[in-house]
């Protein structure tokens, strides 16, 4: 089923005995309406609360008991409060203060209820505006569609569940990678996903990137009041979708004449509306965790299609004839990444890499990842493992046994020896199974 994977994760709240409402946190025309709608469909009733209208936002805005409140929601929406199962779900919640206080009351009175709240604009008030009843809530982050979750929807269900469980047969190795390379090109905004699936036709997608970026674009105004940092804003939407995978400066970002202080507001300002992160390295091959604020970022978007509509990368990508340019390009790291952060619904996990701390070094790994009490390096590129030079840098640095290549070849391994004669084993992994690298530790050999 399309959104397989964050569905899963909403029956698995549902089950919950202490369940709390559950707040979906995501950028804008990420799915999130969409997904509770299909959601839905588990339940006796549903009763959908949209808050940009003022009729039902003035239903939380009465200063009346909570038992009245309850009861209004139910008349208004023609549903007997009865036994069976209803799911509430609070839409545009940041339009008003007492539905978001509201919420606890669910938790301490109705948990029988199973009640969700989001809203387009939220990521940009919280903090200032909004502030959720700590204790009573939990959170789900909601990202564009992962490789399998593209594949569910494309109709190969088959496939999806075969690279959930890393059991992909070498015969359809090829094939797999052809389709992570239309999702690589295409990206996992669920709107474009779905056009794709209906269609299979990329050029029907533009006008759909269009829209979409253009909502950004208008959004401006509500992120930011002063027009400094407006303008900062539009600038950063024209022009920094090219440096995706890039790590960047804020003094003249690309040529501009904007201020570094104001381009880095700009960019925070962005980064709290998650439609951009900026991730700073790590220049220890150990515990603690500890990014380097002074380094310069890497600047990862939303979403890898929306990159390569706004670059103009699409017609590139989709009739390059140099696959290993193609796998060892930027674009290439780019949706790794997005996988990497779908993997998880946590709100709050951030992406890693890693820079060696040395005057005039280049070395530099392309991600950090944790798991247990291990700290492990993955590299996106095809070739020998001789050209895997910065990784070679951090193994001997580092005290781990293993470390992740991701590439466009078949599952293999190799034992490398490190220069004080510790041996080390570097994984080749498929990069359609960056999504499932915590799956994949889970079972691996090493058993870490």
């Amino acid at each position: 089923m399309f959104r397989r994977t964050a569905l899963n994760y909403l029956r698995e709240w549902a089950q919950k005995e202490d369940r709390k409402p559950l707040v979906l946190r995501g950028a804008r025309q990420v799915g999130k309406t969409t997904l509770v709608d299909m959601f839905a469909e588990e339940f006796d009733n549903y009763i959908y609360l949209n808050l940009e209208d003022k009729t039902i936002a003035n239903i939380f805005a009465s200063d009346t008991s909570f038992d009245d409140l309850l009861a209004s929601i139910f008349f208004k929406a023609n549903v007997r409060q009865d036994s069976q199962r209803t799911l509430i779900f609070i839409d545009e919640i940041q339009n008003e203060p007492n539905a978001v206080q509201s919420l606890r009351y669910f938790y301490e009175k109705r948990n029988d209820l199973y009640v969700i709240a989001a809203g387009s604009l939220l990521e940009s008030l919280m903090g200032r505006y909004i502030s959720f009843p700590v204790g009573r809530v939990e959170y789900m982050a909601l990202r564009p569609c992962t490789f399998v979750e593209f594949l569910a929807a494309i109709g190969e269900e088959l496939l999806a569940e075969q690279v959930e469980k890393i059991a992909v047969p070498q015969s359809l190795h090829s094939y797999t990678l052809d389709l992570f390379r239309k999702y690589m090109i295409i990206g996992g905004l669920p709107e474009v996903v779905a056009n794709y699936a209906k269609h299979r036709d990329m050029v029907r997608l533009n006008p759909l990137f269009n829209s979409l970026l253009s909502g950004y674009r208008d959004d401006v105004e509500k992120y930011a009041s002063k027009v400094k940092e407006q303008d900062s804003i539009r600038y950063i939407l024209n022009y920094g979708w090219s440096f995706a995978a890039h790590r960047i400066q804020f003094a003249k970002f690309t040529n501009s004449s904007f201020k570094s202080a104001d381009i880095s507001n700009a960019f925070r300002t962005l980064e709290k509306t998650l439609l951009l992160e900026l991730v700073y390295p790590q220049t220890s091959a150990s515990f603690p965790i500890l990014p380097d604020l002074k380094k310069s970022p890497k600047l990862l978007w939303l979403d890898t299609g929306l990159v390569n509509y706004v670059a103009g990368l699409q017609e590139e990508l989709l009739f390059t004839t140099d696959t290993n340019e193609l796998w060892n390009g930027d674009i290439a790291e780019h949706i790794v990444s997005q996988e990497l952060l779908g993997a998880t619904t946590l709100f709050g996990e951030k992406r890693m890499f890693w820079v060696r701390d040395a005057r005039n070094s280049q070395a530099e790994v392309d991600f950090l990842i944790r798991y247990k009490s291990h700290l492990l390096p993955i590299e996106v590129k095809t070739g020998s493992n001789s050209k895997l030079h910065s990784l070679h840098i951090f193994m001997e640095e580092s005290k781990e046994e293993i470390a992740l290549r991701l590439w466009n070849g078949p599952m293999t391994s190799d034992v490398i020896t490190r220069s004080d004669g510790r041996p080390f084993t570097l994984y080749n992994i498929p990069l359609y199974y960056a999504g499932q690298l915590y799956e994949w530790l889970k079972q691996s050999p090493h058993n870490i």
